[in-house]
């Protein structure tokens, strides 16, 4: 395969370092997938989660073949049809459409079963969502987005009062890590195969809390949603799980987790710029605040934080890389 890798057609790739190519043949086609940094992770763990949600019937790329040594593995094509391009060309639709997305992330969400025997032979588990982890990913925001909206002199004490009050709000979540979390389940990452809904590009996958994969799909960054139709969604996800959850509590977190999972893809946003020169992700940073505003007006558990990004984040900062 390594030797045919120019002859394939490279397709865009994503946020991270790996590249994808389309292997089309006669009767199917498949991805190859290429990653020399972080290969554990881009490799044998993406293959890992996707044989744990295919085990627990939900679709996600079957593996066809691998070469660890020359950093490459192969799977199944999903096609072109990304959620995404099917929401853009069918707004009529786009309520019918997240709903049976919402009922996919229900099904997600039961899997109790999650180890598994790897191409490696060795055994792997999905690990827990820690709340180290979630202060680790919203500390991006200090890491990155601080130093080039702020003066220089005033980012040591901005980030500190920023990490204290990321503390506070990670210490208010009040439902259990006991559910599958995608981590990054939003309309780029679900796709119409031959097979019904699929789910791509799980290896950041954890077990943590119901509300932070909602939050993703609700609250998303790239595609723009009335704040009309996401009250909508978040009605139907309570609906259709409302043997499973405490409504307050599931409210409570959910807002949290968006307002903290947001100000982790700002960082991420302008860390991929400045170190990645990949500039195009910036164009998201306005709606992205937006979405930030939303969760934490006319709530008291965000009252001191709004009030300390409203006094250091100017709407000008905020809409600098805007369109």
């Amino acid at each position: 395969m390594s030797s045919e890798i120019n002859k394939l057609l490279q397709i865009r790739g994503d946020a991270s370092s790996r590249k994808f190519y389309r292997n089309k043949k006669k009767t199917k086609s498949s991805i190859v997938i290429i990653s020399k940094i972080e290969k554990k992770k881009n490799l044998i763990i993406y293959d890992d989660v996707n044989r744990i949600l295919n085990q627990n019937k939900i679709i996600a790329p079957k593996l066809y073949g691998y070469n660890l040594k020359k950093n490459y593995i192969e799977i199944e094509d999903f096609g072109k049809n990304t959620v995404f391009e099917i929401l853009k060309r069918n707004k009529k639709n786009n309520l019918k459409i997240l709903k049976k997305i919402i009922f996919l992330l229900k099904n997600m969400q039961k899997i109790k079963k999650n180890k598994v025997k790897n191409l490696k032979g060795d055994y792997y588990k999905i690990p827990n969502y820690t709340s180290g982890l979630l202060f680790k990913e919203a500390k991006l925001f200090c890491d990155w987005y601080v130093p080039i909206s702020i003066k220089k002199k005033k980012i040591k004490l901005v980030n500190k009062e920023i990490q204290k009050k990321i503390k506070f709000l990670l210490r208010k979540l009040k439902q259990k890590n006991d559910a599958f979390v995608h981590r990054d389940f939003h309309v780029s990452n679900l796709m119409i195969s031959k097979r019904g809904y699929g789910v791509i590009d799980s290896q950041d996958a954890v077990i943590g809390n119901k509300a932070y994969d909602l939050a993703s799909l609700i609250d998303d960054v790239r595609y723009k949603t009335s704040n009309k139709l996401k009250e909508k969604l978040f009605k139907y996800y309570l609906k259709i799980n409302k043997k499973n959850i405490e409504m307050n509590k599931y409210k409570n977190d959910f807002d949290i987790l968006s307002v903290l999972r947001n100000l982790k893809i700002i960082g991420i946003f302008t860390r991929l710029a400045k170190r990645d020169k990949k500039i195009r992700y910036l164009k998201l940073i306005p709606y992205t605040w937006s979405l930030i505003e939303l969760r934490t007006k006319n709530n008291f558990l965000f009252k001191d934080l709004k009030i300390f990004l409203d006094k250091n984040f100017s709407k000008k900062i905020r809409n600098k890389y805007g369109n």
